[in-house]
């Protein structure tokens, strides 16, 4: 930081990566301004990834009128370097990371800093909430809160408070950049979850607040939830691979099930034993889907959405475990960098 920067320095930055979001960035705004308690030194700083929409266009406006308020340019265009150039420009001692697809509450902001402040703890964040409007949209949020599609992640319990491996977004003392490093740019996906992972394993601690709120809006298709899934797990492998664990066990069930399913079939036409394996695979996923399915759609109101809570199910578990074998292939097999078609984000 230069000298001129420092004795400007805010009290807090708000960093936003962004790309193409034409339809959402005018609300997001206007929700992050009306912030609770704004520090009034406050910075606001949108990393855009070279939009081809009129994103840039309504950002400036914003800009125009309200100095808290910066563009910063991305030209790598993913959130690793978006994150990395806003960040990089901010001056707040304190770094709170937000994204424009999430409604966050008029208190977001303030209960960030309240937590970081009474637990010093080295990132803190809320539960993953959901909002949802159309038909597969709510029965996927539905989804996104059962242990059968995300074994049990702490992050996805919206009454937990206390230690965790990974928060929803993140704020950090900017000393934690300093020990810690920036986002990995090599990472489209799970740049946050590796990160976290970093922090954990050098001594750090992550803090989730149930007072801290936002909601989500998960994939409304099922084509997109599986492309998202797909390249979750093919960037996970990639993350296993540079710190040589896994940041949890849960991470590798997926990707086993999948190359266990695949070479089954795939010996069924030579081995009795084979399709025998085969066949328990299917019957045990495919019972335990339904179980999963009964169970997050028995409560009143849901049962409409069990006809498609199944594929849903399934779009996490074989997008995720089909991305991590191409990631196994691409990164360990292979020994390449990754491959284009899993470099550009899904959405």
């Amino acid at each position: 930081m230069t000298p001129a920067k420092a004795s400007a320095r805010a009290s807090v930055s708000i960093v936003i990566p962004c790309r193409n979001e034409s339809e959402y960035i005018d609300a997001f705004l206007q929700s992050v301004v009306a912030q609770e308690n704004l520090p009034s030194d406050a910075e606001i700083l949108i990393a855009d990834g070279r939009s081809d929409d009129d994103t840039r266009d309504r950002v400036g406006a914003w800009t125009a009128h309200d100095a808290r308020i910066q563009l910063v340019d991305n030209p790598e265009q993913t959130t690793s370097f978006g994150l990395n150039r806003a960040i990089g420009a901010s001056t707040g001692a304190v770094i709170v990371r937000m994204d424009v697809h999430t409604a966050y509450a008029s208190d977001y902001v303030r209960q960030c800093l309240a937590t970081l402040a009474s637990t010093r703890a080295d990132n803190v964040g809320g539960p993953a909430r959901t909002c949802a409007t159309g038909y597969f949209q709510q029965a996927n949020r539905l989804a996104y809160h059962s242990p059968f599609s995300v074994g049990g992640a702490r992050f996805h319990d919206e009454d937990y408070e206390g230690p965790v491996d990974t928060v929803v977004y993140g704020c950090w003392r900017r000393e934690v950049f300093d020990r810690i490093g920036l986002f990995d740019t090599e990472l489209v996906r799970n740049q946050d979850d590796e990160f976290n992972l970093r922090t954990v394993r050098a001594g750090g601690q992550l803090w989730q607040n149930p007072d801290i709120r936002s909601w989500y809006y998960p994939r409304a298709t099922a084509r997109t939830l599986f492309a998202q899934y797909r390249q979750y797990g093919y960037w996970k492998v990639r993350v296993i691979q540079k710190h040589r664990l896994p940041a949890s066990w849960r991470h590798l069930v997926p990707g086993s099930f999948v190359v266990g399913l695949v070479i089954s079939l795939l010996a069924s036409p030579f081995s009795a034993a084979a399709r025998i394996i085969a066949g328990l695979l299917l019957v045990s996923y495919a019972g335990a889907n339904l179980a999963a399915s009964l169970w997050t759609c028995g409560r009143p109101g849901r049962f409409r959405y069990l006809p498609v809570i199944p594929l849903v199910f399934a779009c996490y578990h074989f997008g995720y475990g089909i991305g991590f074998l191409r990631g196994v292939w691409d990164f360990v097999i292979r020994s390449r960098r990754s491959s284009e078609e899993f470099e550009g984000l899904t959405r």
